[in-house]
Formats: C-alpha cells, structure tokens, sequence
C-alpha cells in the first residue's frame, strides 16, 4: 500500500492578517507557520494507521513551496511519515498547486491520495479535487471514516440528518475532515528521526497560469457596540427599532 498526503504549509491561526505589494501578497514577516491542521491530524494520521493496521507499505508527504516550507515538511516526517517530497514551486492558485502534485504523482503508482477537507488559510478545499481530475481517479470530500478490504476503500461521510457510506475502488483521492483520526504529537524519537528520513526536492513542472490574485482586502471594520443594562428592555426595543439594520 503506497499513500500520499498532500501537506501544505499555513499561518498559525493566531497570526496577524496584512497585506503587501500593493496587497496583492500577504505579509508573512514574522508569521509562524505550520501544517494546516486537516491535513495532518486526519489526513496523515490516518495513513500512518492504515499501514501500521497492514504492517506494510509507506507514507510519503508531498508540499509545493519554497525551502521556507522544509521546517513545516519535517514535522510530518516527525509524526511519522516514511519521506517527504517538496516541489520547488511557489503556490499562487489552487489549480497550478494541484498540477504540480499530480505531474510528480502520475506515475509512482500511489495507491491511495489523501488530503485535508479545506486549508485554514483560504479555507478552499479544492486541491483534493483538482489532484483527483487530473489524475483521472475517484474523489470523495468531507469523509469522518475511511477503512480498507483488498482494493475497496469504504468511506463514510456525514450527510444532513445522517450518514452516508460508500464503497469505491482503488486508488482513490479523498478529503478528510473531523473524525478520520485522533491528533498525533510528534515524540523525540519521531523528531530525532526525521532528521534523517529523506526530504526529496524535484523540480517544477511546466504549468500554464490560469489565475492571479488581484487584491485583497481586509473586511470592514467593526462598528461600535451599545450596552443596554438588563433592567432596561424598552430602550433595547426602540434601538431595535430605530437604529437595528437587517443583513
């Protein structure tokens, strides 16, 4: 069983929002860094329990970015990840990201693609997909449970007043969300080995641009908040009233 889990690299959640180069760029100076979270704590951890659950096969990671991103790529070898792959190309858009996995993924004959539901940066959840298209494989978003028999893969997801189960067939693109797997911390074993599990750089394929960010804006500033004492209802009902705006 060979698997790949794709792993981009996010602000921290608690990192500042501002923009640069005449806000086209987002402003990364002093902005920690990690992996997005779908990806590692449901993604990841369930490849690495599906080949222990086999006792057989690997798990590589696979990042498009620069050298800035190999800190954040060898957490996942931390975790434990048998090797990682960075493709040496900087991320604009969701298809050229997915262009560039799919080019070094066509032919190693993965068995299994898994990828976070959405990145906490641009929350898209697109990628998954995309990687899926062009690869020409079976794509499912959103699952809660992935197990294996042989070559079929069953799949649960939840669904509007319920849960949907589906049985495809291997290899398979899937997103994972909530309930996929527990969090996993990297030990210092895991850390001291992943200093020597191999980091591959390939090179960037020839991709055509298709998009381009234009600008980005902050949304508007919040407006003033009014205190309304509990003892004093009808003032709260005239506001409401007078100055209350329906969105």
């Amino acid at each position: 069983m060979k698997i790949l889990v794709l792993l981009s690299q996010v602000p921290d959640t608690t990192a500042r929002i501002a923009f640069t180069n005449n806000n086209t760029q987002y402003d990364a100076a002093g902005v920690t860094f990690i992996v997005n979270p779908y990806d590692e704590w449901y993604a990841l951890v369930r490849a690495l329990e599906l080949k222990e659950a086999a006792g057989s096969g690997s798990v590589t990671t696979i990042t498009v970015g620069g050298a800035d991103t190999e800190a954040t790529i060898r957490k996942g070898l931390a975790i434990g990840a048998d090797e990682a792959v960075r493709v040496d190309a900087q991320p604009t858009d969701a298809l050229g990201v997915a262009q560039q996995i799919a080019a070094y993924a066509r032919d190693k004959g993965f068995n299994l693609v898994l990828a976070g539901k959405e990145t906490i940066d641009h929350n898209g959840g697109v990628v998954g997909a995309m990687v899926a298209e062009l690869l020409d494989l079976p794509y499912v978003p959103l699952a809660s449970k992935l197990d294996l028999a042989g070559d079929t893969a069953t799949v649960e997801r939840d669904v509007p007043g319920g849960v949907e189960v589906l049985e495809v067939k291997l290899p398979l693109v899937l997103g994972a969300a909530k309930g996929m797997a527990e969090q996993r911390i990297p030990n210092m074993r895991g850390i001291m080995a992943a200093r020597t599990k191999p980091l591959n750089v390939v090179p960037a394929a020839p991709v055509d641009e298709v998009a381009r960010t234009v600008k980005f804006e902050l949304p508007p500033a919040k407006g003033a908040v009014k205190m309304i004492p509990a003892d004093e209802a009808g003032k709260l009902i005239e506001l409401l009233h007078t100055e209350a705006k329906v969105i």
